[in-house]
């Protein structure tokens, strides 16, 4: 089972904290499809911050192996999520694919 936890959400201006929030909690759904068979609690943590009109939203998973954890900066901060959850999606199926071993996997003819 996956958890999120959002820090720092307030500083999110008041019209688009919303809609933010929905993205996050949507984009967060496909972690737990991933990650039902996995036997660890994950918690995934996204951290906002904003200085001078610039928002800095990173994003960070403890799996087995490695902690994944990635940032993104720019000015829209709906941009700047999705963006980030692309990024932070490749990352994490990669890692699990590499503690899986799925690279040495080889199919019979």
């Amino acid at each position: 089972m996956v958890n999120l936890i959002i820090k720092n959400l307030k500083e999110i201006d008041a019209a688009v904290r919303d809609e933010a929030e929905k993205i996050i909690n949507s984009k967060t759904k496909f972690y737990n499809e991933l990650f039902k068979k996995y036997n660890k609690d994950l918690t995934i943590e996204v951290i906002i911050n904003n200085s001078s009109s610039t928002y800095t939203i990173s994003a960070s998973i403890d799996l087995k192996s490695k902690k994944v954890l990635l940032a993104e900066e720019g000015k829209d901060p709906i941009k700047v999520i999705n963006k980030l959850f692309n990024e932070f999606k490749k990352a994490v199926k990669r890692q699990y694919e590499l503690e899986r071993k799925d690279y040495e996997y080889k199919r019979k003819r």
